[in-house]
């Protein structure tokens, strides 16, 4: 290598110490600049059929004859054509440098059209590094320079552009007004390519914005027309925009069918890169390229002065040297070609990969809606059994009906603990529970939890004991409801498998850093314990210390399971200690942030207040399909000494408001006809005031937002308990001075 360094360097110096006169072209001027003109169109077709690396070939033997017959300009504009192409074949570096050669020519010669279409080459360079604010000052002086020349194509391209660097920022507003725009420009000038990429991206604003509809609208429109056009890039984008989009409003059918396009079509389109932009075609462009250059300074060399003796030695060493690059470059292919098949192997791993990942998350989509429609279904008929169980063990039933009939409310309160379960491990899995801190008093929802389960604990004849750190302060910040469902997890855990014995419920301060605590939640039983064995799996799903347990002691498996998600989500840590025969430690470590506010708790008797209400004067409508939740309701609210109607669709429920007035409307969601959301949209438009309640079996976390947007007062859960019903329902009326005895 030291000899070839040597060469090399002599070469060099050599090259240096001469003068070439005959550097300068002496043929006609006008000639070579139509052999540079020839070369660029022949660069252009190669652009249009994806031969990148030809064209690159073919513009940099240009550039070599605008440099011999000092032509600036067309320099200037290769140099801007070859880093665009750089770019495309993912040659950053290069592109950057062929870029700035471009701007810095074009700036010399004052060239401003072509120097504001390198200007707008360089930002969608940075635009694609994901380096927004830099790629938006080029946008804006290329923008510039294309509206004083008229040239729409260009204005509108740069505007979309525009719209693409604000949406990486999040400036959704900005990108929305630009998107608009572009939309306009390319109807003006019929520019269906970017039309439909505008549409596109008109639809990802929206979808970010939670407008589902309009996503929806624009999506569709833009894949139609990018379809028509034969796009696959835009139609690839649009396939996985209306998945996501699907996914959100709950068609997981059309989701998922959107998504298995956007993996065919986008293993086509990835299938068609490797092929145009695979390594081993990157290694032949990269030796034919320096073949190229070889050649030119063989030529170069041919055209010097052979007459004297420094000359030819030049030519001797020259001839020498690009035997040894010859050499370097035949190595280094070898090398290059091995590597490449290593890296092709990757690639094809990487995309086996990503392609089984996408399976995966329309298995996820598939079970997730499968989950939300087996509840719903579920949900339905448990409404039936144990309103119809209610009302039984209510009208004096018969002394040997009544065992019966608690067994079968029984049942059916542990199916509808079992569905409520799954639906909450279904949403810890789908990343899908959001926190909601508040302002609560800590000792007083331990010992309200224990409290409410110390009737089970006494029929087990089991004693709860209850521990709070008195250097613990009381009132916290925090997710009170999802403390509380890890304690009455915990605590129902330890009841369920302890028989005449004791639990501990301990609170303790375990870290402190100003007001933020770090809290240590101790649940102890001296139950049946369990195996070190089972230990290990205790809180994955379903999971249960033996069949013969599970026989004996029921329960689902899902308790741990939710209490694991639940502490992952309040970002802290959960630990277990057991020993068969001589009971469980569940320790649960919490970050709770000290809140100096007081809470002021307000005792109000409810229902002492209805008394004060005029039922006479009450009327109140029920929107339901189904004849015998239309029994139960309407036999729960006659027990309430309330006088309803009812309707059987969404239809009739618009025309019975529109004409009569009422109190509270409880509206199902799934009917034939309308939805109880379209019914309750109808509604809203000629009556803002009336209280609406959504009465459903469906999901309520998945629907909370289509609820509000829809205009409903309140959800009313299916099954529910009579004693939250009558509270909402006393509640809404209770607002309503009208009705006041």
């Amino acid at each position: 290598m030291s000899r070839i360094r040597y060469y090399i360097f002599v070469f060099f110096v050599l090259i240096a110490s001469q003068s070439y006169p005959q550097n300068k072209i002496e043929g006609d001027p006008t000639l070579e600049k139509n052999k540079v003109e020839v070369a660029v169109n022949n660069a252009d077709k190669d652009i249009q059929k994806g031969n990148f690396y030809n064209a690159i070939k073919t513009l940099k033997e240009a550039l070599v004859i605008s440099e011999n017959i000092d032509d600036k300009k067309g320099q200037g504009i290769i140099f801007s054509k070859i880093a665009k192409l750089q770019y495309n074949v993912e040659q950053t570096k290069e592109a950057e440098y062929s870029i700035n050669k471009a701007i810095t020519i074009q700036r010399n010669i004052d060239d401003k059209l072509n120097l504001a279409i390198s200007r707008y080459t360089y930002g969608l360079i940075n635009l694609g590094q994901k380096d927004y604010i830099k790629a938006l000052e080029y946008f804006k002086s290329a923008k510039t320079i294309f509206e004083e020349e008229n040239l729409y194509q260009l204005i509108t391209e740069v505007t979309l552009s525009e719209a693409k660097a604000n949406i990486g920022l999040d400036n959704l507003s900005q990108a929305n007004s630009l998107i608009e725009k572009t939309i306009i420009l390319s109807k003006q000038h019929n520019l269906t390519n970017l039309l439909s990429a505008a549409l596109i991206k008109s639809g990802v604003i929206a979808c970010k914005q939670k407008k589902y509809r309009a996503a929806l609208s624009q999506a569709q429109a833009g894949s139609k027309i990018a379809k028509i056009n034969g796009d696959l890039e835009i139609l690839n984008e649009s396939y996985f925009l209306l998945s996501n989009i699907y996914s959100e409003i709950k068609n997981y059918e059309l989701a998922s069918e959107n998504l298995r396009l956007y993996i065919a079509l986008n293993d086509s389109i990835i299938k068609i890169k490797n092929e145009k932009l695979s390594p081993e075609k990157r290694a032949q462009f990269i030796i034919a390229d320096k073949d190229a250059t070889i050649k030119l300074q063989a030529d170069e060399l041919s055209e010097k002065d052979e007459a004297t003796s420094l000359g030819k030695l030049t030519t001797i060493l020259s001839i020498g040297l690009i035997t040894i690059l010859s050499l370097l470059t035949l190595s280094l292919y070898k090398n290059n070609n091995i590597r490449m098949k290593t890296n092709n192997m990757l690639f094809k791993k990487n995309t086996e990969l990503l392609t089984e990942k996408e399976r995966a998350e329309i298995a996820a989509v598939t079970k997730t809606n499968f989950l939300s429609t087996v509840t719903h279904e579920l949900r339905t008929p448990l409404y039936a059994v144990t309103g119809l169980t209610n009302m039984l063990l209510e009208e004096n039933p018969k002394k040997e009906q009544i065992q019966h009939l608690k067994s079968l409310k029984f049942s059916g309160d542990y199916l509808l603990t079992f569905i409520n379960d799954i639906l909450q491990i279904n949403k810890i899995e789908a990343n899908k529970v959001e926190l909601d801190p508040e302002i609560f008093n800590l000792k007083h929802k331990v010992e309200n939890v224990a409290a409410a389960l110390n009737n089970s604990a006494l029929d087990n004849n089991i004693i709860i004991h209850t521990e709070y750190d008195k250097s613990l302060p009381e009132v916290f910040h925090g997710d009170q409801l999802k403390i509380s469902q890890i304690l009455i997890n915990l605590i129902g855990n330890s009841i369920k498998f302890t028989k005449d014995g004791d639990i501990w419920i301990r609170v303790l301060k375990t870290n402190q850093n100003k007001g933020l605590y770090f809290i240590r939640f101790e649940i102890e039983d001296n139950g049946i314990g369990i195996t070190k064995e089972k230990q290990d799996n205790m809180f994955e799903s379903f999971s249960q210390g033996s069949i013969q347990i599970n026989r004996k002691y029921g329960g689902t498996g899902l308790g741990l399971s939710i209490v694991k998600g639940l502490v992952d989500i309040l970002k802290g840590k959960v630990y277990l200690k057991s020993e068969l025969g001589q009971g469980t430690t569940f320790s649960i470590e919490l970050p709770l942030e000290e809140s100096k506010e007081v809470i002021k708790v307000k005792k109000k008797d409810l229902f002492k207040d209805a008394k004060d209400l005029d039922l006479s004067k009450i009327n109140i409508l029920v929107v339901e399909d189904n004849k015998i939740n239309q029994m139960i309701t309407k036999k729960i609210l006659t027990k309430m000494k309330l006088h309803c109607e009812v309707v059987d669709n969404g239809e009739d429920a618009v025309d019975k408001i529109r004409e009569n007035t009422y109190n509270i409307v409880l509206m199902d969601i799934h009917m034939p006809g309308i939805s109880g959301i379209e019914a309750t949209k109808r509604v809203r438009s000629f009556n803002k005031e009336l209280t609406i309640f959504a009465l459903t079996a469906v999901t309520l976390e998945d629907k909370m937002q289509e609820f509000d947007e829809a205009g409903f007062d309140d959800i009313i859960s299916k099954p529910f308990k009579q004693e939250d019903f009558e509270k909402k329902l006393f509640s809404a009326l209770l607002k309503n001075n009208s009705i006041a005895v």
